[in-house]
């Protein structure tokens, strides 16, 4: 317990905390419509599609951030295309756009710098990862993505659960669509460097899962993913520091602890 008071005078704890509280609750949030819609399998897709462009990046010795945003959102507008428009399933689409993208960063990383400490961050996460222009940014477009989502929510509620009487009715679904695309894309690229391409998907899938477990109404679901992700990332980026483990793998056991603690609660209701 003397660690903790200790844990909070490192700067780069601090950003981790600000990024990772930010990050967590966008995508929890965000969460709830794709694991609804059957589409929750988007994060890992686009996680790797944004491997693929920071190791293109690094390699180049631009920033990897501004880089990799523009083409994970023209990747997820793509994914959404391609899933509406062709008898490709979107799982299946998911798929190959997820390995494609995470080969050619791996054999870019290979051809080049190998695997440094960056692409090692990218792949894994790293709390040292963080500096205070991520930060910045990080904060931006997250109040951007919780804007939207809120401005957006009554849209994006009909067209999870019905997107043919939602079209019948005048909503434009396409548009809401892909707004929940662009939206899923940003939060994915803003989470790479702290959880990393292997696990930021956890965050979009387990907190929605878990609020489910329990609640029914998407208003409830909604509110409870959001403070359950949060929770879980302090919780996880805490026991990280104490244990000495890594943030985003600390992450994912405590969401994953969580979610078994609801089934069984879930369980206990039942009867």
């Amino acid at each position: 317990m003397s660690l903790l008071p200790e844990m909070f005078t490192y700067p780069f704890i601090l950003r981790a905390f600000v990024v990772g509280i930010l990050v967590s609750l966008c995508a929890s949030l965000l969460g709830v419509p794709l694991v609804l819609k059957r589409y929750s399998m988007i994060g890992d897709g686009l996680s790797h599609v944004s491997f693929g462009a920071l190791s293109i990046a690094v390699a180049c010795g631009w920033a990897p951030l501004p880089v990799s945003i523009p083409v994970v959102v023209v990747a997820a507008l793509l994914l959404l295309r391609l899933t509406e428009n062709s008898r490709i399933g979107a799982d299946a689409a998911i798929a190959v756009t997820s390995a494609s993208a995470l080969a050619v960063g791996i054999i870019v990383t290979s051809l080049t710098t190998g695997m440094t400490t960056d692409v090692d961050s990218y792949m894994f996460g790293s709390i040292l990862a963080i500096d205070r222009a991520d930060v910045a940014l990080s904060v931006g477009l997250s109040v951007c993505v919780l804007v939207m989502f809120a401005l957006f929510y009554h849209r994006l509620f009909a067209i999870t659960f019905d997107e043919s009487f939602s079209r019948a009715t005048g909503v434009k679904v396409g548009l809401y669509n892909t707004v929940l695309s662009v939206l899923t894309a940003l939060t994915i690229v803003l989470g790479m460097r702290l959880m990393g391409a292997m696990l930021i998907s956890s965050l979009v899938i387990f907190p929605a899962l878990s609020a489910m477990r329990l609640i029914k109404s998407f208003r409830g679901v909604v509110l409870c993913a959001g403070v359950t992700a949060v929770v879980c990332f302090c919780t996880g980026l805490t026991l990280s520091y104490l244990f000495s483990t890594p943030v985003g793998a600390t992450v994912v056991i405590v969401n994953l602890a969580v979610f078994l603690v609801m089934c069984v609660l879930r369980r206990i209701k039942k009867r």
